[in-house]
């Protein structure tokens, strides 16, 4: 293959906000730790590699140590000479829940195969992807609504479709830490419970038809059991009064980022009224001290 030296790449890299759903569930003979995103337009990643020949990768922001990681690794792959410059721009809040450092990871290998047109598939890129970050959402399969071993770089089950599209409202669940983020390195993977570990199994077939059906209602029960199931982990505060607002405004569930700060009140897009109620919803939310709110639809 050709040095590559002076070659140029770039590409772009989504977020999402938290997650559906997490927990354990049976693959392959065992049980694997998987979750299922909420896709989220709010915010991206941009990358771009410029090839250097010989010398060792350099990224800017110098931190983006992840980054600059998948970049060698995808470089590697090829038998590429791991030499160049990767820049890295972007908007994410870091340590909150949206996948800033997957979103990172994904636009650095998205940069390096464009800049030396390689093909691999949504699969290699989360084997790549797990070698650099340990752990890593499912940000690489697109809108495809997919139960992902996070720390294993497979797929559970592929739905087979996109969730069926929402309207958020997004707010900070620790008011007390708004916008401080979780340091997800430092946290202890969650031990679930036999009892828990069954729930999760009948929650992977209720999600599986929520998205066959395009129920949003039943997807909002899986996410809100999600979230039950995953408080004593990293427990959301308030939960309980946050709960009551989600029935009060008739919303259809409560997702959080089991890995973040972030959570997210579920509303059926198509609802005639859903502006109105998620107007409410945030009346509500400020009233018990929640301040930090926002507002995104997800689409199919």
């Amino acid at each position: 293959m050709d040095q590559g030296i002076g070659q140029v790449g770039s590409a772009s890299a989504p977020v999402h906000h938290g997650e559906i759903l997490q927990g354990v569930f049976p693959y392959g003979g065992a049980s694997r730790r998987g979750l299922v995103t909420l896709p989220c337009p709010l915010y991206s990643v941009h990358a771009t590699f410029i090839s250097g020949g010989q010398s060792p990768i350099s990224v800017s922001p110098a931190w983006k140590s992840k980054a600059r990681r998948a970049a060698e690794l995808t470089l590697a792959s090829f038998d590429v000479p791991a030499g160049g410059h990767l820049e890295l721009s972007g908007d994410v809040p870091v340590s909150r829940g949206f996948g800033s450092s997957t979103s990172d990871v994904l636009a650095a290998i998205g940069a390096v195969r464009n800049a030396f047109a390689l093909s691999f598939s949504a699969q290699a890129t989360a084997r790549l992807a797990i070698r650099a970050e340990t752990a890593s959402d499912s940000l690489m399969f697109g809108d495809a609504a997919v139960l992902f071993a996070h720390r294993d770089g497979e797929v559970i089950e592929d739905f087979g479709y996109p969730l069926p599209p929402v309207h958020v409202l997004g707010f900070g669940s620790r008011p007390s830490e708004a916008g401080r983020g979780v340091d997800t390195l430092s946290m202890t993977p969650a031990r679930y419970t036999d009892a828990e570990i069954r729930q999760f199994a009948d929650l992977q077939d209720m999600l599986r038809a929520a998205v066959l059906a395009k129920d949003v209602r039943l997807l909002g029960r899986v996410a809100t059991a999600s979230t039950l199931l995953n408080q004593r982990h990293l427990p959301v505060p308030q939960l309980d009064r946050i709960l009551a607002i989600v029935r009060e405004a008739d919303a259809v569930g409560l997702q959080v980022s089991h890995s973040g700060d972030i959570a997210g009140i579920i509303f059926d897009r198509d609802d005639l009224d859903v502006d109105t109620r998620s107007s409410y919803a945030q009346r509500l939310l400020r009233d018990i001290g929640i301040v930090e709110h926002w507002n995104f639809t997800t689409t199919q």
